[in-house]
Order: C-alpha cells, then structure tokens, then sequence
C-alpha cells in the first residue's frame, strides 16, 4: 500500500537500492507531509474541540501563544502571502471590521510563513491594527490544516490553503472556514458568526 509505494518512490528519488530504517522513517515523514498531510492533520480541528496550542512570533519578533488571549474570541487566520491581491483584500478587510469584531470581545490573528520584516511592511503599508505571526516550518499552518494539497489555476498542488479557525473564550473551536473561497468577503462572513453567537 502507501508505504510501499512511498519506499519505492524514495528509493528512486535518492538512487539507492538498500534503505535501512532510518533512512526510510526520514523519507516516509517527509513525503507524508507532503501526501496526506492536509487529510490527517485536519483531523485536529473539530468544531466543539480543544484548539491546538501555539506559540508563534510576530512581527517584533515577540512569542505570542493562544494561552494569551484566555477569556476572548480568537479569530486565527492563515493566508499565501503578504502583500499579494487576496491576500491584501482579507487584511484589509478585518482591518476595516477590526472595531466592530473588537466590541465581540475578539481578536483577530493573521498567520503566514513569511518573516517578520514582511510583516512589518505589510502592516504598515495597510495600516493593519492586528498582530501577523511567522510560521516559516508551516507547523502550526499543518496542525490546523492549513497546509496541504490545493487546486491552483485547476491543477493539484502543496501550498498555504486560505483558512480561518474562530476559537471561543473556553479555548474551543467553535467554527472552522476549512477553504476560504472569497478573500474579500470572509471578514464579514467572520464577523457575521461572531454577531450570531450568543452572549
């Protein structure tokens, strides 16, 4: 099954006939990450769960962890990019609704696998009022599945899949956009769920 044909596979990226077993658990971790990795890890995210637990920098270069923000609504976001179209409008976007989405006892975390330096200049180029978090291993992006397979300009491939995970005061999920379609929009869609829940 799947680890033959990843042995397999690994045998003939690397030209060797003999693979001992550590080779082939460093082989087998590298291209699970790569062939499943959205379809297990996203397991981790259930609406109702316990959110992962995360300590990430920001812009600063400051830790910030989920644990900081206990007792408020966490609107984690992960996007591509900085500074790219979609990217730019969903920023922009919960930059404009940021007071309102303020009043919902939330803050908004935006999360990508660029450095610090980007974000600074993102930030301040739009003005952006939220914190933006490295990620440069994709390690939190995996453990909330939001790095994977993807279809890009119809064809499959491995990259950032535009997410956002609302996490409530109790440090539960309480919803998951698994694919964000409309950069543009979700910051409404977002602030619209917040507006439903009940006090």
């Amino acid at each position: 099954g799947l680890r033959a044909h990843l042995c397999s596979d690994s045998r003939k990226r690397f030209g060797v006939d003999r693979f001992n077993q550590m080779d082939f658990a460093a082989a087998e971790a590298l291209e699970l990450d790569v062939a499943i990795g959205l379809d297990v890890q996203a397991d981790g995210i259930e609406e109702g769960k316990a959110a992962p637990a995360f300590t990430l920098a920001d812009a600063a270069g400051k830790k910030v962890s989920l644990k900081d923000f206990a007792g408020k609504n966490v609107i984690l976001y992960f996007y591509p990019k900085d500074d790219t179209p979609g990217c730019t409008k969903e920023a922009c976007g919960f930059r404009d609704l940021w007071k309102e989405i303020g009043k919902k006892n939330a803050v908004v975390l935006g999360v990508s696998a660029d450095t610090g330096e980007s974000h600074r200049k993102f930030a301040s180029k739009y003005k952006l009022p939220f914190p933006l978090l490295s990620d440069p291993d994709r390690k939190t992006m995996k453990t909330y599945g939001a790095y994977g397979e993807k279809m890009m300009y119809g064809k499959k491939t491995v990259g950032v899949i535009r997410s956002t995970v609302w996490i409530g005061p109790d440090g539960r999920v309480q919803k998951h956009w698994a694919r964000v379609s409309d950069a543009a929009k979700h910051p409404e869609q977002v602030l619209a769920a917040l507006e439903g829940a009940r006090d």
